[in-house]
This record gives C-alpha cells, sequence and structure tokens, in this order.
C-alpha cells in the first residue's frame, strides 16, 4: 500500500511542477499577449508580460487581409474527414493484424510499419505529380487522402494494433458460440472496447490534420482553399515582412480549438495512452 503524502511533500511537489510548467505555459501567454500589443513592446526587452496598452484591432483584422473564415472552415472539415476516415482505416487493419491469422501477417505489418521512416518530404514530389495527372491540385483532396492512407494512418493502425492484441481471446470465442460473424465480432465486441484508444487517434490525427503545413504549401494555391497554418504566413506588409501581432492574434484563434478539444478529451487521452502500445 502507497503511503499518503505529507502536506509538506505535496507543497514542494505543486512547486516543481509549477516550474516545470513555465516554458509550455509563458510561449502560450506570450502569443496571446502579443497579440494584443503594439508591434514596438512585441520585442521589448526585458519581455511585458502583461501588455501596456491593448490593441484589440488586430482581431479585426485577421478577418480583413484574409478570408479567414473560409480558411478556418477549411481547416475543421479536412480535420474532421481525415479524422474519421483514419479512425475507420486504422481500426479495421489494426484488428485484422491482431486477431485474423493470415500468411505472413507479421512480417507485412512490420512492412507497414516502414512507413513510418520514410520523410514526408521525399514522397511530396511524386504525391505532387501523382495528383497534378488526376487534376487534384488546389483541391483539398490530397490533404485528405494522403493523411488517411499514409503516414498518419499507419501510426493510428499501430495503436489500434496494439490494443487489440490485449483484448481476450475469450470474447471472441464466446461470440463465435452465440453465432456471431467476423465483421460482427468486431463491430459489437471489439470495437466498443477500443474506445480509449480510438479516443487517442482521434486526438493525435486531429492534431496533425490542424497543423499540417508542408502539403498546403506545395498542393495549395488560392487564398481561398488555404488551410490555417498556410494562412498565417500571409499576414505580411508592403515590403514582405511578417505583421507580427496581426499573425499572432491569428495564431491565437487558431490555437483556441485545439486547446479546448485537449480540455475536454484529456481523461480520455490518457486512458488511450494507458491502454494502447504497452502490450503485444
Amino acid at each position: 500500500m502507497r503511503a499518503d503524502i505529507s502536506p509538506r511533500a505535496k507543497v514542494v511537489l505543486y512547486g516543481v511542477m509549477c516550474v516545470l510548467l513555465i516554458p509550455f505555459v509563458f510561449p502560450t501567454w506570450w502569443m496571446v499577449t502579443s497579440s494584443m500589443k503594439p508591434i514596438s513592446d512585441i520585442f521589448a526587452f526585458p519581455p511585458q508580460l502583461v501588455p501596456q496598452s491593448y490593441d484589440w484591432t488586430t482581431y479585426s483584422k485577421v478577418f480583413e487581409l484574409q478570408p479567414f473564415v473560409r480558411q478556418y472552415w477549411n481547416s475543421a472539415y479536412i480535420a474532421a474527414v481525415v479524422t474519421v476516415g483514419t479512425m475507420i482505416i486504422s481500426s479495421m487493419a489494426g484488428y485484422a493484424f491482431a486477431r485474423i491469422r493470415f500468411p505472413y501477417a507479421n512480417a507485412i505489418f512490420m512492412i507497414v510499419l516502414l512507413g513510418l521512416l520514410i520523410p514526408s518530404e521525399v514522397t511530396i514530389v511524386p504525391l505532387f505529380q501523382m495528383f497534378l495527372k488526376a487534376g487534384m491540385v488546389n483541391t483539398h483532396w490530397p490533404l485528405i487522402l494522403v493523411p488517411i492512407f499514409g503516414a498518419p494512418s499507419v501510426f493510428a493502425t499501430f495503436v489500434m494494433r496494439q490494443f487489440f492484441v490485449t483484448l481476450p481471446a475469450e470474447l471472441e470465442e464466446a461470440a463465435r458460440v452465440d453465432g456471431l460473424g467476423r465483421f460482427k465480432i468486431f463491430t459489437r465486441i471489439a470495437l466498443p472496447l477500443a474506445k480509449p484508444a480510438l479516443a487517442s487517434v482521434a486526438i493525435f490525427t486531429f492534431l496533425h490534420s490542424w497543423n499540417l503545413f508542408l502539403e498546403p504549401i506545395v498542393f495549395l494555391s488560392s487564398a481561398e482553399m488555404f488551410t490555417l497554418p498556410q494562412a498565417l504566413t500571409q499576414y505580411t506588409d508592403a515590403y514582405g515582412g511578417p505583421m507580427w501581432n496581426i499573425q499572432l492574434a491569428a495564431a491565437t484563434l487558431t490555437a483556441l480549438p485545439v486547446l479546448i478539444v485537449f480540455i475536454i478529451a484529456q481523461k480520455q487521452f490518457v486512458e488511450g495512452l494507458a491502454h494502447t502500445g504497452l502490450k503485444g
């Protein structure tokens, strides 16, 4: 039995945690507060933790200089479609690798995992040529198809496979006795038990798609089709220099949904990490 932590030890523990939290909280605090500062105050030394004057017009200029609402919608629906598609593909593939016995299953699974070792920069040129011939350049199809069938899906398949391996075989045997086939066992038995793993896959996939930067630069060319990471680079002055306060205001609006999703789903996220990738 673990002894209860003394009040003094708790104070020390929380103090250490607060110190370790500073490197993670300070950049976010600086981003939010600097989005309301004049440009001359952003790079003041020492840094101003609280703005001396607030300039709220930076947030209105975010929408005036770019079609930000449309770009926000682009990122939101692409991330949603990619997340749902990846969850479907990875759960089915992970279950197949974990519970279905077929020749060279482990060898094929290792070959699939090799996809994680290939940098996206290596495949971006042939992918561009392929989508160019298919007439999909400057559309959102590359940003949807590549993540669902590419490296993010491979990682999700690994997570799901590791979870399904840990499920007791007796569950499937009992389901077979009741007359369930393979697909019904997957949908009625395995998939409902995989909610923690699916939550982890959903969060990882959503964050990856939301923050995708290289592929939008390569495949998209019009502002109406841009996603948020690419749109942030477009806030420049007449000389091509960054408009820092407006960029930081746009970055704050961009990061807000991610923070909200993580705060709401952090319990499922931790449970998913605790149940996946540890056995098998």
